[in-house]
């Protein structure tokens, strides 16, 4: 399974943007999908993810301003954010699980995208 992440820009301060994560190769539907993202400096955190069934989670220092989505007919999965903050500056990685109801945690997920730069101005 190959992700492609993209969508990442230099934006503004309450602005919205929307990253995308295409998968291919062999088909991948139904498993767990989520979003993370490094600052310069920090460790890679989590963002978002979403299960089958979309259920879904997110990280404090985003609940209410993003919305992760998935379209499985596309094999792609979303992060919307709303109402950015300079610290939401960082790469975003994509992130697959190849099997259900996974964490929070890197050591959850098997595939991995190349990451997405987003850069929030003040």
């Amino acid at each position: 399974v190959q992700l492609q992440a993209s969508g990442g820009g230099l934006v503004r301060t309450g602005d919205s943007l929307r990253l995308s994560c295409a998968a291919s190769g062999p088909p991948y539907t139904g498993y767990d999908m989520a979003w993370f993202r490094q600052a310069p400096g920090r460790e890679r955190e989590f963002v978002a993810s979403i299960w089958s069934g979309d259920i879904t989670f997110y990280a404090d220092s985003v609940k209410g301003r993003a919305t992760i989505s998935r379209d499985d007919a596309l094999n792609t999965v979303f992060l919307q954010m709303n109402n950015v903050k300079p610290e939401d500056t960082a790469a975003y990685f994509c992130a697959a699980a190849n099997k259900n109801h996974s964490g929070k945690q890197q050591t959850d997920y098997t595939y991995w995208g190349q990451g997405t730069q987003v850069t929030v101005s003040s």
